[in-house]
């Protein structure tokens, strides 16, 4: 068998590519432009974390984990000569999609941004879904990361996927309808739709897996060296919330909470969302779902001021005396909305929360307190603007 794994060089991407070849002895593709470290630098933004080039992240897959079957290919799934390519050569039954430009605020700068994202984001899925189409794949179990971002915010319970719609008596189970927020966020909505339309087309077997704000540095495998460290973005186009204010909290500023921060969001640690991912991947095709299955990829619930509050209690075992500050909230927005999620078939799959909260916190600070240096060198990225924005999605 062979797993295709794209987005491989990203904060999700690489360390899921790591863990599935980790466990098996299939062959692991992991694909990539290295789109996402010229992003980030073009916003005049650094990874906290120095990141390996590929081919030193296989070579210490290799050494440390006995990583025999991981490699690299290098190219653009926008693409459609290279995505021919990439299916043709390795013909996989599996394709984990994690590939994208990840940030909302990133894609609301201007209209150039916008239109990258979303030309970028689509073209890719499309190229895929319609390559395994035209080079009779459909048997492959397409499984991408998409967000918890395409519900928006809305005041009931947030299904699993569908929706049950009624109009003058008459019920009928519909997809969720689109309300992402940005224009990001709009590209995995309309990724959602192509996935199904090509399901019913083409009868690809799909995995929608709608993630959450992900949290943390590391994994089981990602810890062991330094050349399998993940990337760890902390300012204010690709950080999210929670390492934004710890990078605060280690630059010694106070982590700053817009009204009364009782919102809560959707989020998951890093080592699960990586896990389910990794899971999916090395389902059995006979035991795996053939039709279209929605996974909301997510295991709790916070709010802004439990974030900065774990945050603060945690720093204290690091020596920092993080303070937490609230300010007048210059949005117009629900400052105490209760967002729930229900997340029964990805509970169900990685078998219930491996990494609390304050354990992914903890993990981050013993990242950060090791790169201060480098935190210190780019404050400017995270202290100006809104700071407890939600957008960016890894």
């Amino acid at each position: 068998m062979t797993i295709v794994v794209t987005g491989a060089d990203g904060y999700i991407g690489w360390p899921t590519a790591l863990r599935i070849a980790n466990r098996t002895d299939d062959r692991v593709i992991a694909v990539d432009n290295l789109a996402r470290r010229d992003w980030v630098e073009e916003v005049g933004s650094t990874s906290a974390t120095p990141i390996a080039d590929p081919e030193e992240r296989i070579e210490a897959a290799k050494e440390v984990h006995d990583v025999r079957n991981l490699s690299f290919v290098e190219g653009d799934l926008v693409e459609k000569d290279f995505v021919e390519e990439l299916l043709q050569v390795h013909e996989p039954d599996t394709i984990v999609h994690a590939a994208a430009q990840p940030s909302a605020p990133y894609s609301q700068i201007n209209g150039e941004r916008a239109n990258y994202t979303q030309h970028n984001n689509l073209q890719a899925t499309r190229n895929l879904l319609w390559g395994l189409e035209e080079n009779d794949l459909t048997d492959t179990h397409f499984v991408e990361t998409t967000t918890t971002g395409v519900y928006g915010a809305p005041e009931f319970p947030i299904p699993e996927g569908g929706a049950t719609m009624e109009n003058q008596g008459d019920r009928d189970d519909v997809p969720f309808p689109a309300m992402a927020g940005s224009w990001y966020h709009l590209t995995k909505s309309h990724d959602a739709a192509n996935m199904r339309l090509a399901h019913q087309q083409f009868d690809i077997p799909v995995s929608d897996v709608r993630t959450a704000i992900t949290y943390g540095t590391e994994t089981e495998e990602t810890r062991q060296d330094d050349r399998l460290k993940t990337r760890f973005d902390f300012d204010y186009y690709f950080g999210t919330v929670t390492h934004r204010f710890c990078a605060q909290a280690v630059a010694g500023y106070p982590v700053t909470v817009y009204g009364k921060g009782e919102q809560r969001k959707p989020f998951i640690s890093l080592e699960d969302a990586v896990e389910g991912l990794a899971r999916l991947a090395l389902t059995d095709p006979d035991e795996r779902p053939d039709g279209l299955t929605v996974y909301n990829q997510v295991t709790r619930a916070i709010s802004i001021v439990e974030v900065a509050e774990t945050i603060a209690d945690v720093g204290s075992e690091f020596d920092l005396d993080v303070a937490v500050e609230h300010f007048e909230n210059p949005r117009d927005e629900d400052e105490t909305h209760k967002m729930e999620i229900e997340n029964d078939r990805y509970d169900d799959l990685i078998g219930g929360q491996d990494q609390s909260f304050e354990a992914g916190v903890r993990d981050v600070f013993e990242t950060l307190t090791r790169y201060d240096d480098t935190i210190a060198a780019h404050e400017d990225r995270f202290l100006p603007g809104v700071l407890d924005d939600w957008e960016a999605e890894e």
